[in-house]
């Protein structure tokens, strides 16, 4: 017994922690840091600081600016290996950003992009209930987190699986008014910021400002309304199955 247990344990937890512990936890934190970086606070230092005619000028600080957030998004896609539609929505919104600007069209034109990506996001959560892969599975019933082979074997058990699809539908409603929440922010904030003429220096830097306070106005709103469908979804899989949430935890076991 004892010298299976040694077996078990010089083969196994090795192989359990290198899977599990080192490729997880620095992404997340690597992924968090890089967004922050790439997408946020360069673009805002550099759209603030250097949009005058005695630095890079208006036009090449927009090019600068929105250069990182392009290379980090391309940089991504190639490191995860596989193809993100976020990943790739968040870098065609730049580079229409980028594009309207240089070109120097009214301000309206960003203030409708703005608009146009998160609501055509929610707009695709709501239409994939009608596929065999909705949207709302794959945000919150995530294989990597919880084990959703033990999930429908207890959910069939209780006889609730219809009923817990209904409420994954529910969800589905939750998840995506969070996109149009952002939506109507988005297009608010772009309109209230984005006032003088495109080509300027001061256009430039009410880019940056917009850049700067898109996260604690929009991305924090739209967090919040995010997690209350994540709240809902676990305690449907508590009521539904009767057994604690840690149960159904990839980690748990």
């Amino acid at each position: 017994m004892s010298s299976e247990n040694q077996t078990q344990s010089k083969q196994s937890d090795p192989e359990i922690q290198t899977e599990l512990d080192q490729p997880v936890t620095p992404q997340k934190r690597g992924g968090f840091l890089g967004n922050l970086a790439f997408n946020i606070l360069i673009p805002v230092i550099v759209l603030s600081r250097f949009s005058g005619e005695d630095s890079l000028g208006p036009s090449w600080s927009i090019v600068v600016a929105l250069a990182f957030p392009i290379a980090y998004g391309l940089w991504d896609l190639r490191e995860s290996g596989k193809v993100n539609a976020f990943s790739v929505i968040g870098v065609i919104s730049v580079f229409l950003t980028g594009g309207i600007s240089l070109l120097e069209l009214d301000p309206q034109y960003i203030a409708i992009k703005e608009a146009a990506v998160p609501g055509a996001i929610g707009l695709a959560v709501l239409g994939s209930q009608f596929t065999k892969y909705p949207l709302v599975r794959v945000l919150i019933l995530n294989a990597q987190l919880i084990r959703v082979d033990a999930l429908h074997t207890a959910l069939s058990t209780k006889g609730n699986t219809a009923l817990f699809d209904r409420r994954l539908s529910q969800a589905s409603w939750i998840v995506a008014s969070s996109f149009f929440l952002s939506s109507v922010l988005n297009y608010v904030l772009a309109r209230m910021i984005l006032t003088a003429a495109p080509g300027t220096s001061e256009f430039s830097e009410q880019l940056g400002r917009m850049t700067a306070l898109s996260y604690p106005v929009i991305a924090i709103p739209s967090m919040i309304v995010l997690l209350i469908a994540i709240w809902f979804v676990f305690s449907q899989i508590h009521r539904l199955t009767g057994k604690k949430l840690e149960s159904f935890l990839v980690d748990a076991g």
